[in-house]
């Protein structure tokens, strides 16, 4: 949910044009009237599915291991033109990701083996120009470091691709944009970047930034003895994270619903709400009609929980263990913007996080921190 002292104007994604060369074409638009926009036919829904899926399907590629197995249509040459100078941006996307890559590799983390699918969720055609709007699914396998390394981990993001069709019947992509709320995944070569009014001037307890810094041996603070169970939390969180629970509202598109999913999420282990003012804060409840803030917003959430001692912060991230909270200001404007859960801890002391917006199923802190080193990190023992 967006925050209320601060209002973001999110900007993410990366632009790129790929021009469709031996893809199914659709029928000729040269000269076609500037009309009403009209439903795509089948045949150029399978053209826009390829020409998408060629694109992101080598995004993920571009983070597996050399020589590894490879999954998806990112196999062999290119089956798409790229045009000119969106070529470039989307060249200088991929060496940023094999970055990530190497980021990661230090971090001890690799995948031998990636697979993209994408769905075309519609698609208009107005004269001569498609606006086309996908849901890629992705999933990477972790290579076995350790030995006890979840299997996968997987994310599904959300696009809208521009096209204008060429003079040899067939399609140019010219933009391809997230509509995601959250973070990008670790397969977005762009990060979000947001714009803020000043603070109101009011006091919040904003809490204490954690540690990044990676120990030696790294170990969990230490459950204490509680009534809580942080097993049911991460079962809820590993349910849901894509197959959203009907007993609840969205908050996709009105700010993301990472909050929303967490609050779901520490219900089901046992977190009590407290009643009240929905506005007030201190107050954490969700209603048939109408939630508190603090149910839903990430900073909100924060507030919440120091001021009732609900879950102290955590000196460093490589703390946290299985239901566990982790909130991220990316710019370190004094505004968190996103809430994640540890579902999964493997013997290195590696925390792994699920969370919605961008829908995402056991992603490595270190995944997090390598897309994302000068963020500033709040780490919760719930």
């Amino acid at each position: 949910m967006i925050p209320k002292r601060y209002r973001p104007a999110v900007v993410a994604g990366l632009t790129a044009a790929v021009a469709s060369g031996s893809l199914l074409a659709p029928p000729a638009h040269a000269g076609a009237p500037k009309s009403e926009p009209r439903k795509a036919d089948r045949k150029s829904m399978a053209t826009f599915a390829r020409i998408a899926d060629d694109v992101l399907s080598r995004r993920t590629q571009a983070l597996v291991e050399e020589h590894a197995g490879r999954g998806g249509s990112g196999d062999g040459a290119a089956t798409t033109r790229m045009s000119g100078r969106l070529k470039k941006d989307e060249d200088a996307a991929l060496r940023s990701l094999r970055a990530r890559k190497a980021r990661l590799a230090k971090l001890g983390e690799a995948y031998t083996k990636a697979d993209t699918r994408v769905v075309v969720d519609r698609a208009t055609i107005t004269g001569g120009t498609a606006t086309v709007q996908v849901t890629s699914s992705s999933t990477l396998t972790y290579k076995k470091v350790r030995g006890d390394e979840p299997a996968t981990t997987a994310f599904s993001t959300r696009q809208e691709l521009k096209l204008a069709g060429t003079k040899d019947g067939g399609w140019k992509l010219t933009a391809i944009t997230s509509r995601d709320d959250g973070p990008g995944a670790v397969n977005e070569p762009s990060v979000a970047r947001v714009n803020t009014v000043p603070d109101d001037g009011n006091q919040y307890p904003d809490g204490t930034p954690a540690s990044t810094k990676r120990p030696s041996t790294p170990t969990p603070s230490g459950k204490t003895a509680t009534t809580y169970d942080y097993a049911a939390m991460a079962r809820y969180a590993e349910k849901y994270w894509y197959s959203y629970n009907r007993a609840y509202r969205k908050f996709n598109g009105a700010g993301g619903d990472c909050t929303n999913f967490v609050s779901q999420a520490l219900q089901a282990g046992g977190w009590k709400p407290v009643p009240g003012s929905a506005q007030d804060y201190r107050n954490w409840w969700y209603g048939s009609t109408s939630q508190s803030t603090s149910w839903v917003g990430v900073n909100e959430w924060a507030w919440f929980t120091l001021s009732n001692r609900r879950a102290p912060n955590l000196a460093n991230v490589y703390q946290l263990d299985v239901g566990d909270v982790l909130q991220v200001d990316f710019d370190k404007n004094g505004s968190k913007d996103h809430t994640m859960m540890v579902t999964y801890r493997n013997g290195r002391g590696m925390p792994y996080l699920t969370y919605h917006s961008t829908d995402t199923y056991r992603r490595s802190l270190a995944s997090v921190i390598a897309s994302y080193p000068d963020a500033r990190y709040f780490a919760y023992r719930t």
